[in-house]
């Protein structure tokens, strides 16, 4: 059974389009090496959702994972220190993206 890759960064503030492309390629990365990727911009909520109705949605599906991936920037984001917080209460392996 492949393992199961949750990934994580700023969303909220910064250039949607921008960001998606960020964790679409992340996930490419991860789903390249056989892992099944969890990609939180993937996750379909209501054009009405709150930031705390996708941080549920998103927080469902990280309990799910083995992994969590946080994206460069991921220190400047509510969401995802929470969400790396909890991975690491929960000993779900926390992994950064590393730039050269």
């Amino acid at each position: 059974m492949s393992k199961k890759v949750y990934i994580s960064g700023p969303i909220s503030g910064y250039d949607l389009a921008e960001r998606k492309e960020a964790f679409a390629s992340a996930a490419n990365r991860f789903r390249r090496q056989g892992y099944y990727v969890v990609n939180p911009m993937e996750i379909q909520l209501p054009k009405d959702a709150s930031w705390s109705d996708y941080m549920r949605a998103d927080i469902r599906a990280l309990m799910d994972c083995d992994i969590i991936y946080m994206l460069s920037g991921w220190e400047m984001s509510r969401g995802a220190n929470i969400e790396r917080n909890l991975a690491e209460e929960l000993g779900i392996k926390v992994m950064f993206e590393r730039h050269p």
